[in-house]
């Protein structure tokens, strides 16, 4: 395979030497070529591969795809024997659709960015008009999207416009209905403020003949209150000479409660130094026995409940 790719480089760089693009490739045919040489990039050797690419040999195919792509798509522009190489991994891979466009009738029915990825990278006779051929296509597709999705967002727009329409509608209705609301609100607000005015000025009438009454009672009350300030100074002097009284008969009180307290305190004081003296002069021994013991314990049985009822009730029967 090695012999075949260096045999047919001289082909390849006169085909690519008499055709060239006229403009970029378009995005969507360029993201298909990075995926096919990400996914050939798997089967070549590290010895194969350009030097800029074989850091990036042992990346999965995504990955490649994601960081190395500008450099993979500059190593296929510029290498023609790496280029001549992923073009006998797409025969592997894709035979029908490499084998169609290499024979200039791409089928009908395949998708125009694969058939302009297979020509860039296998570069047949025609190879340009193909990638054109499939930008243009794309270009339409994508017109043809955007119409499409113009149109749907059109009719979301008249549908979003229609559904506001009625929301205004119904909301000037709403307002109108509350304006009415407002306006009757008003009015009867207007009478029951003239009623307000009208109930303020009789309030105010009758504020002034409560001043009136007000004024009158306090000169009234004045003359009340100095005729009762009187009547309390008088009653203070008479409080003051009754406490005065007061205060000496609890003078006297307590000056012969003295005298009766020392007398009681003194009769005690005899009759406890005579009971002492009498105790030392009897000599009597400590008591050993109560009276409880000089009585005969009743037996169990000899008694019926009838009879010890009666003898509880006896009044000679210590026991």
């Amino acid at each position: 395979m090695e012999q075949s790719a260096h045999g047919d480089e001289p082909a390849g760089a006169a085909a690519d030497a008499a055709e060239t693009l006229d403009h970029p490739l378009p995005e969507g045919v360029r993201r298909r070529v990075i995926a096919l040489v990400a996914d050939a990039f798997g089967g070549l050797t590290v010895a194969e591969l350009p030097a800029p690419l074989r850091q990036y040999a042992r990346f999965t195919a995504s990955r490649r795809a994601k960081f190395a792509g500008n450099a993979m798509a500059a190593a296929l522009e510029g290498d023609p024997l790496f280029r001549q190489r992923i073009g006998e991994r797409l025969r592997q891979a894709q035979p029908e659709l490499a084998g169609a466009v290499e024979t200039g009738t791409p089928p009908a029915a395949a998708d125009p960015v694969d058939v302009a990825a297979a020509a860039y990278v296998l570069r047949p006779p025609g190879w340009a008009k193909l990638v054109a051929a499939a930008g243009e296509e794309v270009q339409r597709a994508d017109a043809e999207r955007a119409d499409e999705a113009g149109r749907r967002e059109l009719e979301r727009l008249r549908e979003e416009l229609a559904a506001a329409r009625d929301r205004t509608r119904d909301e000037t209705e709403q307002l109108r209905h509350d304006l009415e609301t407002a306006r009757k609100e008003a009015e009867s607000l207007h009478r029951k403020l003239r009623s307000a005015q009208s109930d303020v000025k009789r309030g105010e009438a009758a504020l002034r003949r409560a001043q009136a009454e007000i004024e009158t009672a306090r000169s009234e009350s004045a003359a009340q209150v100095s005729a009762a300030e009187s009547e309390s100074r008088r009653l203070k002097a008479r409080l003051g000479e009754v406490e005065a009284a007061l205060e000496a008969s609890r003078r006297a009180a307590r000056e012969g409660r003295s005298v009766e307290d020392m007398r009681l305190r003194l009769l005690l004081d005899t009759v406890l130094d005579a009971a002492q003296g009498l105790r030392r002069e009897l000599a009597l021994p400590p008591v050993s026995v109560h009276p409880a013991d000089t009585v005969d314990a009743v037996e169990p049985g000899r008694m019926s409940p009838k009879d010890i009822a009666a003898r509880a009730l006896s009044e000679t029967d210590p026991a």
